[in-house]
């Protein structure tokens, strides 16, 4: 595995290629939504789309994989990086909010979905769905790169359907609500100052 990293301010871009898969990823913490995406699978492009859109985050993805094996490995692979690079991104973590929250209707669907920058991974996933495939995707991956986000940025992330029964919208309004919280947690509060939100002085 072969792995490059460039950090300016609050952006990022990695590139992490692997037997499976071969991913390039830049990542603008403090953007407006602008995203350039394209890992081969239609719907997961969707998804990443609408986390950029509604983080305010600009993000450009360029994914290859092993997708005649299964969507698996790519999904998984740019959850890691997408980790990565936010924990990149916010650098030393000084005067930013750290932890976010959001509730975010979709139709018939409810989520909520909190976070805490803490480097301490911990993932807790509620969601139910008696159907599960959208076309040829399995909305179980959506998990997959959740957690996989989870180790890699180093985060207490809570992800919760209160209900909803479509999958699309189940996945729409993870998806959606995951960039509101995340935005919430990385931004900036001058009155901050240079101090990290931890009373323990360390993150």
């Amino acid at each position: 595995m072969a792995e490059e990293v460039e950090n300016n301010a609050r952006s990022a871009a990695i590139t992490r290629e692997t037997k499976e898969t071969q991913i390039t990823l830049s990542l603008n913490i403090d953007g407006t939504g602008q995203s350039s995406i394209d890992t081969g699978i239609p719907f997961f492009d969707h998804m990443l789309d609408l986390f950029a859109r509604h983080g305010l985050f600009d993000l450009e993805v360029k994914a290859t994989g092993d997708l005649d094996v299964d969507y698996h490995h790519t999904v998984e692979d740019v959850g890691i990086v997408l980790g990565e690079a936010v924990k990149q991104a916010i650098g030393n973590k000084r005067g930013m909010k750290r932890y976010g929250f959001f509730i975010l209707p979709m139709d018939e669907c409810l989520a909520q979905v909190v976070i805490d920058l803490s480097n301490r991974p911990i993932f807790r996933y509620k969601v139910e769905a008696a159907n599960v495939m959208i076309r040829d995707f399995n909305i179980a991956l959506v998990k997959e790169f959740f957690q996989a986000f989870t180790n890699a940025v180093g985060a207490n992330l809570h992800m919760k359907l209160e209900y909803g029964e479509e999958p699309h919208h189940i996945a729409e309004s993870l998806f959606k609500c995951f960039g509101r919280a995340l935005d919430v947690s990385t931004q900036i509060d001058p009155r901050m100052g240079d101090r990290l939100p931890s009373t323990k002085e360390a993150l």
